[in-house]
């Protein structure tokens, strides 16, 4: 799931079979949210099975990488393990009630978010241009949940806890940020998976009750989710990094809300009105055009190798 930070030199050009495995994984992190939403499990239990499948198929990763877990490592990385579990349970209890289309929109808020905050925490300059896109994408997300306002599908809760998920992954994604430092990229998730399934277990017990044993399309559908965006998707993206550019990927996934909105009005039959998809479109183009002139701006103040730190969706 991340990409352990290491000094690499920046791609001189874009590798095609690079672009091509971000597309991939863009399309395949867009049906995440898709197939929890058709699921009859609840978001939290949803999540809770989530992380365990997930825990086992990182525990498989270190067999076959042959590497190991310290009680040291672990303790360090918990705390990732605990805000990915919280961060899960929001994404997946705002897909539950809302619309779809309304939780990948305000999810695309994220890189914004995180941007500004890095200017504070990080002392990263900000650009004013940046500032004024980061407010027209924070309007994009309010015309989204006017436009949905008394659909079938849309809840005021759900949106709710859309944005507070935007925090959630944001502190997640600080975390993992300092965290990778120190830790490779198998140990890392291996240690998040099982802290989160630790953690989310009995919150989910005491939120929810004991859940019952999950039928087979149940179980279908946490391992599709687990395996595909949770684990193939963010693996896709780590082997990319020294294929294509990291701006040109985050440019890329920039479309996961749009393929996700598509698949649940073609799946789901969700509705997508006029409004919704006029806010949706401002908040991943300003998005996109933070991204772009970001780039733009290091390539001119910065000619040296970069630090790779990206940190890929919730799936």
């Amino acid at each position: 799931m991340m990409g352990r930070m290491a000094e690499r030199p920046t791609p001189a050009r874009t590798d095609r079979l690079g672009v091509a495995a971000v597309v991939v994984a863009t399309c395949v992190w867009a049906t995440g949210t898709v197939i929890v939403k058709g699921s009859s499990l609840d978001g939290v239990t949803f999540a809770m099975y989530r992380l365990w499948a997930g825990a086992c198929i990182s525990g498989l990763a270190l067999l076959v990488a042959r590497r190991r877990l310290t009680w040291a490592t672990f303790r360090a990385c918990a705390p990732g393990g605990a805000l990915f579990a919280l961060d899960i349970t929001l994404h997946f209890t705002s897909v539950k009630l809302t619309n779809v289309a309304n939780v990948a929109v305000i999810g695309a808020l994220a890189p914004v978010v995180i941007a500004l905050l890095s200017a504070r925490l990080l002392h990263e300059r900000v650009a004013r241009r940046d500032a004024f896109l980061a407010g027209l994408a924070f309007l994009g997300v309010v015309t989204v949940a006017v436009g949905s306002y008394g659909e079938p599908s849309w809840s005021g809760l759900g949106d709710l806890l859309a944005f507070c998920n935007i925090f959630s992954w944001t502190a997640y994604w600080f975390f993992s940020r300092r965290a990778r430092r120190d830790t490779g990229p198998i140990e890392y998730f291996a240690c998040v998976m099982l802290a989160g399934a630790l953690v989310m277990t009995p919150a989910a017990i005491a939120l929810e009750g004991v859940p019952a044993w999950p039928t087979s399309s149940e179980w279908a559908s946490v391992w599709a989710v687990a395996l595909f965006p949770g684990f193939i998707g963010h693996s896709l993206v780590i082997w990319s990094h020294n294929h294509v550019e990291s701006w040109r990927a985050a440019l890329i996934t920039q479309a996961t809300p749009v393929i996700s909105t598509i698949l649940a009005w073609v799946f789901l039959d969700e509705v997508v009105t006029p409004i919704v998809a006029v806010g949706g479109a401002v908040v991943v183009g300003c998005t996109a055009a933070v991204i772009v002139h970001a780039a733009r701006r290091e390539a001119i103040e910065v000619e040296v190798p970069t630090l790779d730190e990206a940190v890929e969706s919730p799936g």
